[in-house]
Parts: C-alpha cells; structure tokens; sequence
C-alpha cells in the first residue's frame, strides 16, 4: 500500500492500528485502521501494556495491597488488556502438540473448543505468571515493562526465522510485515534500552541490565524455535504461545536476579 501520510502521522497510524489488533484498548476509526503492518509494532505495544501493569502494580502498592493479591490482580489485567489473544494460541497450540499424529496437529489446533491439555498449559501458564511475580520484589515496573516487550520481540523472531505453515491463516500477512531480520532491531534496540534504565536508577545495575537483556533475549530464541522444532514453523496459535511463554519464563528467570 502506497504511504499517503507524513513519516510522522503514518507511525501513530500504524501504532494505533498495532494497539487495536493485539489489545482491547479502543481506539477511535479503527475500521480505518491498516492491519497489515501491525507485526512491525509489537515490541511496542508490549511495552504499552507493561506501562499500564507497571502503573497499576505501583498504585495498588502504594494503597498497601498485599504482594500476592496484587500479583494476582496483574495477572487477572494483563489477560483483560488482551483480551486473552496470546492466550487461547497458547491452548491451541498445547492441545495440537498433544496430537501424536503430527500430521493432525494443526488441525486440532484450529478447532475452536479447548481440550484438557490446552486448559492445563493455560493454567500452568498463568499459575507461574503469579507464583513468579510474588518472587520479585524490586523494580517489579520494568521487570513487567521488559517482560512484555520481549514476549512480542520474540514473536517477530519466530515471524522472521520460520515458515508459516498455514498460508491461508488469519496470521499470515505477519509474514509480509517481517521480512528480515533488520526489522528485528528496532525492537530489539528499544528493549536493550529499557533494560538499561536499570543503570540510570543504579550505576551498580550493570550486570543485572546486561543479564536482563541476555534473558530476554535467549528465551525469545529458545521458545520459538521449540515451536517450530515441534510443528515445522509457526502459525498465529503458536505466535501467541511464543508471546506469552516468552514473558512467563522471563518473569520466572528474573526471580533471581531480582
């Protein structure tokens, strides 16, 4: 499509558009929205929605919530935010993968009903999403900033490096809006920035910026290759899984250092 905007408009435009496809946050025309490049924004996005967890973990500590009512209500709110998208990818693909024909496996992950693995991931998922923001008691803001900026980085890589194996999928026109790794890197410099903030808080942060950074990055690599590993390559189911086990492990990692 032919950009009629300014740079400058046309990245609102495409952001909007990025926030109205991966959230429930309204946003006016969006039927007026260009859907096609929203892939391009993710990380973004992500750290949009680990903005708004970060402000509402802060605010409820601030009223004295308790750590683990808290934690639970993040994680009750970063479901609401997306409406649970990534979520059901995570189910589906759970429920395929379950398939020991592999020929099958994408068929039982486009069936719309849940089965007893899928319900199961999404439990496990979600217990160590809460269990593992309970652990993490310092700069738990940047940590949920990070963690959704990671998740989304890495579902750009699993769009760059992998096959998409089902070419008439609702999520194939990722594949037009990632076509190299160089669109990786705007994602990925912003991410390594919000990591560094660490060291603008504490210049003795160094090595938890450098190992934050690390961490998101192999568990983006690691978690979407596993993906492909198992099916071929990806679909959009499995671009939500990559999104959300990207962001449980991280959080589950960052228990150590935190």
């Amino acid at each position: 499509m032919t950009n009629q905007h300014p740079w400058g408009k046309q990245l609102l435009l495409d952001l909007a558009a990025s926030v109205a496809f991966y959230t429930r946050i309204a946003i006016p025309h969006v039927e007026t929205l260009d859907f096609h490049e929203v892939a391009r924004l993710a990380p973004q996005v992500g750290l949009l929605i680990g903005g708004i967890l970060g402000l509402l973990d802060t605010g409820m500590n601030d009223l004295g919530v308790p750590i683990l009512t808290r934690s639970a209500l993040i994680v009750a709110v970063w479901i609401a935010i997306t409406g649970g998208l990534h979520l059901d990818g995570v189910m589906d693909t759970a429920d395929g993968l379950a398939v020991g024909d592999k020929d099958r496996r994408l068929e039982v992950m486009a069936d719309s009903a849940t089965g007893a693995f899928g319900a199961m991931a999404g439990m496990i998922l979600l217990l160590l999403k809460t269990v593992a923001l309970i652990d993490i008691e310092k700069n738990r803001w940047l940590i949920l900033v990070a963690a959704c900026g990671w998740g989304r980085w890495g579902q750009q890589l699993a769009i760059a490096r992998y096959p998409y194996l089902k070419p008439t999928g609702k999520g194939a026109f990722h594949k037009t809006a990632i076509r190299s790794y160089k669109d990786l890197l705007p994602g990925l410099l912003l991410l390594v920035t919000v990591s560094a903030v660490q060291i603008l808080l504490n210049r003795n942060h160094l090595l938890s910026a450098i190992a934050m950074t690390l961490t998101g990055i192999a568990i983006a690599f690691l978690t979407s290759a596993w993906f492909a590993h198992k099916l071929g390559g990806h679909t959009g189911d499995t671009y939500g899984a990559v999104v959300e086990w990207t962001e449980a492990l991280f959080l589950c990692v960052l228990t150590v250092t935190s």
